[in-house]
């Protein structure tokens, strides 16, 4: 199978998931139980692992090691993501049932933007390879502040999309079931769903400019890193959901991701001068989340919630 072949049928995979879930498995809004958010969890992981085994049987070992690395760093980067993603659900009081839909739809927009992202990326880096040493700066410092501004509040009121567009279309006071904009009179007016909707678009913006380099510095290889990005984006909504669930358990895993951000930031300042092999990395990265998860499953979160 030729490389054109392999990303035609990925991408029609894709859309033919995207399409299933919105049309007919997710067709209603809703909230998924912890059983179900961790059978859908389980199921998109053992969808990755197949595809694993694919490329390993295509491309060989390298390959199939530099996706289940990059798709690792994606996940573990998720997990943080997705708190931040649960507290601008509850900063704008947005109803569970709801919760899915603007998952949805922010993901959906999330591929598309991740998609050109790791395009100009990886161009940029095969014509300008020092290019690599700013992005892996750039993670090092990612790591840091996540690690020392833990708890830090969000302002998605000072969200500069946001405040375009109240000023460009009134924004009803209340939520209308699960549409984004609604008609009153001759009047089209935005709800505040649709508020929540581009908060997340443009948080997930900044993430991707952790996420997307962490991987880049494990292959330069454009089918691996975007298939692993968004393979783990598929899954994003049922992690949530899972992970919402489980906030107490997962209470020192952002110590983990602020040291998997560090490492692999060093891994490309070193990359021309000592090179880390794939196996090496994962091993590092799936050992320091191993660790940290065992911390977290043993010294849980007791504060009760305000």
């Amino acid at each position: 199978m030729n490389e054109t072949t392999a990303w035609v049928l990925f991408n029609v995979f894709v859309v033919a998931m995207l399409a299933l879930d919105l049309g007919v498995i997710h067709r209603r809004a809703q909230t998924l139980t912890l059983r179900q958010a961790l059978a859908w969890s389980a199921f998109w992981i053992s969808i990755a692992v197949i595809f694993a085994v694919l490329l390993d049987q295509w491309q060989g070992r390298r390959a199939a090691l530099e996706f289940s690395t990059g798709y690792v760093i994606e996940l573990s980067l998720s997990a943080d993501n997705l708190f931040i993603f649960l507290l601008i659900f509850r900063f704008f009081r947005l109803p569970e049932k709801n919760q899915y839909r603007v998952l949805f739809w922010g993901i959906l927009g999330a591929i598309l933007i991740r998609a050109a992202l790791i395009f100009v990326g990886v161009g940029l880096i095969r014509r300008f390879h020092w290019i690599i040493y700013g992005f892996g700066a750039l993670l090092v410092y990612s790591g840091l502040r996540l690690l020392f501004q833990r708890g830090a509040q969000i302002h998605p009121e000072k969200n500069p999309v946001l405040r375009v567009v109240r000023k460009l279309i009134p924004v009803t006071p209340d939520y209308v079931g699960s549409k984004f904009f609604v008609r009153q009179g001759v009047q089209l007016y935005a709800t505040p769903l649709l508020l929540v909707l581009l908060v997340i678009e443009t948080t997930d913006v900044i993430f991707a400019v952790d996420s997307i380099p962490a991987v880049m510095a494990i292959t330069l290889n454009t089918f691996i890193i975007y298939t692993s990005n968004i393979l783990a984006m598929l899954g994003l909504r049922s992690f949530f959901f899972a992970l919402s669930s489980l906030m107490n358990v997962f209470e020192y895993l952002h110590i983990g991701i602020s040291c998997v951000l560090v490492f692999v930031g060093i891994k490309m300042l070193l990359s021309h001068a000592f090179p880390i092999r794939t196996d090496v990395s994962l091993g590092i990265i799936g050992t320091i989340l191993l660790v940290t998860i065992v911390i977290s499953a043993l010294h849980p979160d007791t504060k009760p919630e305000s």
